[in-house]
């Protein structure tokens, strides 16, 4: 490494973040990022540690001892190169991603991780700035025509790889939009959609062509896209949500995270929604259900809107603050953490809203509309012997709070069945996902399958390694051999 005691002699710092109290007031980026002096120190401070856990634990495969050292001797577009071999849009990782790089660090055994995360948006940013992020078109053309279903990160890395090996690829979008989750599913104030339009402009020039507005099954038929293209990818999202069938779920100001969000972002993109079909947290009393990335999204966007209170509820007991003998190291643990909208919400109401070990009852209402959700707190116990934690009621521990809007952030189901899938006639596995062979190729002769459509609903960097994957196996069938890389 460039500096083998840097580790021993640095400590980690991250960005920073705008005051919580004044960010809330707007969608902006909320991220003050480090300076290029700054991402070099914390670069030195990757170890020769001999077997790089961190390359294992990111599911791209990123060579990250490898640009850590490029960045620390001053070489950025060499190691943006080598970002690049295995990660086609590093930025939105480095904005978004949880960062199991960083869990697998074996600098974290002992002392804080490396910042991975950081390093890897300071790359991007500085090869967008510097203009070596530039299209790559191919220098033959293939003949072959690919279609792919859903322009989230898993179809856009599939479109990029595909495109640059000289197919021709269409990517159609049902939304009006390109960019699938990342672009009406992410709040603009953790991901602004100029990270995403400067990619599709990059790919446009690869000779990527782009259709929104198009929703297979429904405005064109999967058979004409059959017989109009060589390969049929399936890219789009898990997006059947989990309900909560309870006495007054009918009550109007109970939505699903993924109704009230988009329309949130499309507000901030100047896209008007028409009144009857609005959902606004202003000046409302706000409930979330669910303590996942979405129910923080769903905090954050309420209290932008002007929401007057916020709660969030989650089944689940408390997680631990530190690993315990469940979450072993190099493993990505679930800890207790405070997200950027947790601290946003102790800052502008005072309190931490988050309630774990919660059952929801019922909603009661008037005049049509939810005014109470009843809960009761609920009790996790380990049976002997080990397995999975059972919950049982704590009797005598009801209670109700007010609410104006409730919002359902309990995760997906599965991709929806009805149209598309159903019409093309691809087989699900247990969980209701598209299922396919470890080529990623469903039972339906030239159509294959990747993402979250998939595996079900998971992290963006999982996504990006999909379409990776199925590009790499999309070309090997049509060409009978592949020059792409997926990952490690």
């Amino acid at each position: 490494m460039g500096k083998v005691t840097g580790f021993k002699e640095y400590e980690r710092k991250t960005g920073n973040y705008k005051p919580a109290d004044k960010r809330t007031k707007n969608f902006e980026d909320i991220y003050i990022p480090l300076s290029p002096e700054e991402i070099q120190t914390q670069s030195a401070r990757c170890m020769d540690c001999g077997v790089p856990f961190c390359n294992y634990s990111c599911p791209l495969g990123n060579l990250i001892p490898d640009f850590n050292d490029l960045v620390y001797n001053g070489h950025w577009k060499k190691a943006l190169q080598i970002l690049h071999i295995t990660n086609n849009f590093p930025e939105f990782t480095g904005k978004i991603c949880p960062a199991p790089c960083e869990s697998g660090c074996v600098l974290g055994i002992i002392e804080p991780p490396v910042t991975i995360e950081q390093i890897e948006l300071a790359l991007a940013e500085m090869g967008w700035e510097k203009g070596w992020i530039k299209p790559l078109p191919p220098a033959i053309k293939t003949g072959k025509k690919i279609a792919i279903i859903g322009s989230g990160p898993a179809g856009l890395a599939a479109a990029q790889q595909l495109a640059r090996v000289g197919h021709s690829v269409t990517v159609f979008e049902r939304a009006d939009a390109i960019g699938g989750c990342l672009r009406y599913g992410i709040p603009d104030y953790k991901l602004p959609k100029k990270y995403i339009d400067r990619r599709i402009t990059q790919m446009k020039a690869e000779g990527v062509l782009f259709k929104t507005s198009s929703n297979i099954g429904v405005d064109i038929p999967v058979a004409t896209l059959q017989k109009e293209f060589d390969i049929i990818c399936l890219t789009g999202g898990s997006t059947e949500p989990r309900d909560l069938t309870i006495s007054g779920r009918g009550l109007r100001g109970i939505h699903f995270a993924m109704d009230f969000l988009p329309q949130s972002n499309k507000r901030v993109a100047s896209i008007e929604i028409p009144s009857k079909e609005a959902i606004d947290a202003k000046g409302k009393k706000v409930i979330v259900i669910g303590g996942g990335d979405t129910g923080s999204d769903c905090v954050g966007t309420s209290l932008r809107q002007g929401a007057i209170d916020v709660t969030q509820l989650e089944l689940l007991p408390i997680p631990p603050t530190e690993r315990d003998a469940s979450q072993p190291w190099p493993v990505f643990p679930r800890l207790h953490k405070a997200s950027s909208s947790h601290i946003e919400a102790e800052a502008v109401l005072g309190r931490d809203i988050r309630n774990y070990s919660i059952g929801t009852k019922s909603f009661e209402g008037k005049n049509g509309k939810v005014t109470k959700l009843n809960c009761i707190r609920l009790e996790w116990t380990t049976p002997q012997g080990g397995g999975f934690p059972q919950m049982k009621e704590i009797p005598g521990s009801e209670f109700s709070l007010e609410a104006d809007l409730v919002l359902f952030a309990m995760g997906f189901l599965h991709p929806e069945h009805e149209g598309m899938l159903d019409s093309l006639g691809v087989e699900y596995d247990q969980r209701g996902n598209v299922k396919t062979d470890s080529h990623y190729s469903t039972r339906v002769e030239n159509v294959y399958c990747a993402g979250d459509m998939r595996r079900g609903q998971s992290l963006v960097v999982h996504a990006i390694a999909e379409g990776r994957k199925l590009a790499q196996s999309v070309d090997q069938h049509l060409m009978g051999e592949t020059s792409l890389r997926s990952s490690l």
